[in-house]
């Protein structure tokens, strides 16, 4: 068998090797830049539906049709009496306090409005500082009487890794899951998702609305370059070590050479 021969074959292991761990930052690449496009389309249309004009949130017969996709983030308005004592509060840590001052925790407080039909759509008012979590401490902020809310659809909120578990036996909430909230209330016929109240002032300055949050992190092409930069290092240090593997038999070849004519 040839030296060169030699090089070649002892090159399969390590391209065995290199192959599949290419194809797989490969896939990464290509599944950011999937996911790019999916971003950019999702940041599209919710711009496109927090400015539209409010339209009617959807009314009971309608709630089962109500999806992340077709729903989530409409600009929506529903009329009826608030359920003050019925409002529960999920801890919250937001980024900007209402003042402007800084983010910090406090709590979202969650109110059912129920329409004139007798069906009832959670209110999220908006968010209050650790030490007004209490009714008691924003009794100008209990409305009562009729009243239009208007703000954006929200579906229920899902449990995060790090998120502990409501526990509402003690009235203790972490997630905004309206199905829970009304079981825990003793409500029926409760909407399967929850407005989030714009920034139109209550009485007394609490709760604050007008805090969702409308812009999602998208870093999705810098990952794609990362991982289509990581595929082109491998094939770069594969294309060194093989060129090295293989110039070293005309080496040793050259090298016997000038052994044998001297």
């Amino acid at each position: 068998m040839s030296t060169r021969g030699a090089a070649l074959r002892s090159l399969l292991a390590p391209a065995l090797l290199v192959l599949p761990c290419l194809a797989i930052l490969i896939g990464l690449g290509a599944w950011q830049l999937e996911r790019l496009a999916w971003k950019q389309g999702l940041i599209a249309t919710v711009e496109a539906r927090v400015h539209q004009p409010a339209q009617p949130a959807p009314a009971e017969p309608d709630w089962s049709g109500v999806t992340y996709d077709a729903d989530e983030y409409r600009h929506v308005t529903a009329t009826g009496r608030l359920h003050n004592d019925k409002e529960v509060q999920v801890y919250a840590l937001i980024d900007a306090a209402p003042d402007g001052s800084g983010g910090g925790p406090g709590y979202w407080v969650l109110t059912p409005l129920v329409q004139p039909d007798g069906a009832a759509i959670l209110v999220n008012r908006g968010f209050v500082p650790l030490d007004r979590k209490a009714p008691a401490t924003r009794l100008e902020g209990q409305v009562d009487g009729p009243m239009t809310i208007t703000g954006l659809l929200r579906m229920p909120e899902e449990e995060g890794l790090f998120t502990p578990e409501n526990d509402p036996a003690k009235d203790t909430w972490y997630t905004r899951d309206p199905d829970a909230i009304a079981a825990a209330k003793g409500l029926l016929r409760v909407a399967p998702f929850i407005i989030d109240a714009d920034a139109t002032p209550n009485p007394g300055g609490l709760p604050v609305g007008g805090l969702t949050k409308v812009t999602f992190p998208n870093r999705h092409l810098e990952y794609a370059l990362t991982w289509f930069g990581l595929a082109a290092t491998l094939v770069g240090v594969f294309a060194a070590f093989a060129f090295a593997r293989l110039r070293r038999p005309r080496d040793d070849e050259g090298t016997a050479g000038l052994t044998a004519s001297e």
